[in-house]
């Protein structure tokens, strides 16, 4: 199932809010569309936000087509600090955004024509290496995954979350490929159920075995010595190997650490933001109260209630036991390997 296509200039995103009920590709014909599916969660993941940003910068310099080329630059621009205000927390958003404007910049006096197609084809590249990236990643995430394992995952890092293929989904579905037999155990992830409605969903059109459970069974699962290892995504991974993922995952890890299970995150190189010390510099997203309170528009707690609604949180890296890459397998000392591997040419 594809997160999003371009046709006939519109950016085709697939209606997350809708499965599994409904698949349903809006249109987006501007920028401002693409922000508001970002915004709604139309489409999430940090991958898929950032591929869905760059054809975002794709839309709005088509709309300023007619402009002058300093006209022109100063709206793809604005779109682009539009687009990156939308979520805060995963960083291959701006990480897209700040791309798609370098190359513009370096295309420098092109026509308005042949400046949007340069930008089309680098939002084209943008999705085609998210694709090939997890497929990597998925190589070499596979080979810690042993035969018969259950596997424990939170939210949803899969095809949905990204251009294709998937993050933590995509380990597991490599480690399929490879004839492992493999379990899964989807944490329902409150408080909008992306496990449940995505993750869920991803595993059974593969026909890959997946038990769903509610995020306070995760712990006594563990106990039961059901889970082997536990595989997560995640919206970013700060020069120490904290890592910043749905709200949740940070109690999975430390159930993880008390259960003597390994705790493995696989995210590409454009989630490692090495501009930040740790996972304190993170900027956590908050969102509305009525997500909390209120589900499938049924009220569900008191009218009133004080409601806190991070949709993140941060894993410490010494809860870890190792970051899956495209570029290989990360293992402390993350402050130095992670900084190896990103330089590697």
């Amino acid at each position: 199932m594809e997160s999003m296509h371009w046709a006939n200039n519109l950016l085709m995103l697939l209606d997350q809010t809708l499965l599994p009920g409904k698949i349903y590709y809006k249109p987006c014909c501007d920028y401002h569309e693409v922000a508001e599916a970002i915004k709604c969660l139309r489409v999430r993941g940090a991958p898929a936000i950032g591929a869905a940003a760059a054809y975002g910068i794709v839309l709005a310099a088509l709309s300023a087509g007619q402009a002058t080329q300093k006209e022109y630059i100063k709206q793809v621009e604005s779109a682009g600090r539009f687009l990156k205000a939308t979520r805060p927390t995963a960083v291959n958003l701006a990480w897209a955004v700040d791309r798609m404007l370098g190359v513009m910049t370096q295309a420098g006096a092109l026509g308005a024509e042949d400046l949007s197609r340069v930008l089309l084809e680098e939002a084209h590249k943008i999705h085609c290496e998210d694709v090939e990236s997890n497929r990597r990643m998925g190589r070499y995430g596979q080979e810690l995954v042993p035969d018969k394992a259950g596997i424990l995952t939170h939210c949803n890092a899969g095809a949905l979350a990204t251009a294709g293929f998937g993050t933590a989904l995509g380990v597991i579905r490599a480690a399929c490929e490879a004839g492992k037999q493999v379990s899964v155990y989807a944490d329902e992830t409150r408080p909008l159920l992306q496990g449940a409605r995505l993750t869920a969903w991803e595993m059974m059109q593969d026909n890959i075995p997946v038990t769903l459970i509610t995020d306070n069974m995760a712990g006594y699962l563990m106990s039961k010595g059901k889970v082997d290892l536990v595989i997560v995504g995640a919206d970013r991974i700060t020069a120490n190997g904290d890592v910043a993922n749905k709200i949740g995952t940070y109690g999975v890890a430390v159930l993880a650490k008390e259960h003597g299970i390994p705790f493995y995150v696989a995210a590409p190189l454009s989630t490692i933001d090495l501009s930040l010390p740790d996972g304190g510099a993170i900027p956590i997203e908050e969102r509305e109260q009525d997500e909390v309170t209120s589900f499938g528009g049924i009220q569900v707690a008191p009218a009133g209630v004080k409601v806190w609604n991070p949709a993140f949180d941060v894993t410490p890296h010494r809860l870890v036991t190792a970051i899956i890459t495209e570029r290989g397998v990360v293992r402390p000392d993350y402050l130095q390997n992670l900084r190896k591997l990103a330089f590697e040419q």
